[in-house]
């Protein structure tokens, strides 16, 4: 399907679904899921994907961050990202409401325009601009659109054309990722953003820091935090997602805001590089060690399995741990 078409196809389509809609009280996002596997002859799937390719994204960890969840009330994840987890949850039926930020405003910009014009991001996305060619890259990358709608346009189109699929500013906040050649990049991917925005309709979103976790956590929340990793070596030090790096106090402050909440009754979840630093901030909440595959490396062989510290602090898994080395120890 031509980018000219795709575009015609969606207005046609959202026109009819809207009035589908208005005289059916159906519901719109899954109306138009409907539609558009009929007409195109796919089936998309129940569980949303990150729209984006993030550094540190979790779907590889997925079946990890799942095992042992307590019930929880609403959920809070202050570093967003690709948001795996999120939609693992939210496709399990376990999202109540969902409070969801990251202190990346394009990032943020670019969820709340899916959320609430995703037919209009949707026929952006499908016009000849935003051609998989170096011309269009560089020219979409130098550009500084002002609309909510074109912004997320070129968010996305940036991040599934940049090299290695990075997301990268400089101290400015400009956006410094060269061109990444690659052959076929799903730059409009109408299925799974339909997904996305089914998925984002009970939550609110946030632009801000990690603390504003403290605003709205009470007591059997779930909260997840997924900072930028503290490095494990001097050319691993990559933080920069936005243009104010992610530092040594940054995890301290973040690890009294774990226990801030694990006071205020939170069920609280972190994951981070297995480090000496990392694992000694958490010590009291016995870390787990597990490995994840990690395929954002400039060099292709430097790519694969490494280890990661999760930390939880509800009681159950942290005390059978305990009574398994104990139970150890002693034979």
């Amino acid at each position: 399907m031509t980018n000219f078409h795709a575009s015609g196809f969606i207005r046609i389509t959202r026109f009819f679904c809207w009035h589908v809609c208005h005289f059916t009280g159906s519901d719109l996002p899954h109306t138009f899921n409907a539609l558009f596997c009929l007409l195109c002859g796919s089936r998309v799937l129940k569980e949303a994907r990150p729209f984006v390719k993030w550094a540190g994204g979790k779907r590889q960890l997925l079946e990890e961050l799942t095992k042992g969840l307590p019930r929880f009330e609403n959920y809070h994840e202050p570093f967003l990202g690709g948001a795996a987890f999120f939609f693992r949850l939210e496709a399990e039926g376990k999202i109540k409401t969902a409070f969801l930020s990251d202190s990346n405003e394009e990032l943020i910009n670019a969820y709340s325009v899916i959320k609430n014009a995703v037919f209009d991001l949707m026929a952006e996305l499908a016009l000849p601009i935003y051609a998989n060619s170096e011309t269009a890259f560089y020219k979409i990358r130098a550009s500084k659109p002002t609309s909510e709608i074109e912004r997320a346009a070129r968010f996305i189109f940036l991040n599934k054309t940049a090299f290695n699929g990075l997301y990268r500013v400089n101290s400015k906040g400009g956006f410094n990722v060269p061109f990444g050649r690659y052959t076929n990049p799903r730059i409009l991917d109408s299925e799974n953003l339909l997904l996305v925005h089914r998925a984002l309709q009970k939550d609110e979103l946030y632009c801000g820091d990690f603390t504003i976790v403290l605003k709205n956590a009470r007591r059997g929340d779930l909260v997840y935090f997924d900072p930028p990793y503290f490095p494990i070596s001097d050319t691993s030090n990559f933080t920069g997602y936005t243009k104010v790096c992610f530092s040594q106090d940054d995890q301290k402050a973040l690890m009294k805001t774990f226990k801030t909440l694990d006071s205020r009754g939170c069920f609280v979840l972190l994951s981070n590089s297995y480090s000496d630093f990392i694992a000694d901030l958490y010590t009291e909440f016995d870390p787990e060690v597990v490995h994840a595959n990690r395929m954002i490396n400039c060099k292709g062989n430097q790519r694969g399995k490494i280890k990661e510290l999760l930390v939880r602090n509800w009681e159950p898994q942290v005390a059978q741990r305990n009574l398994l080395k104990e139970i150890l120890a002693t034979n």
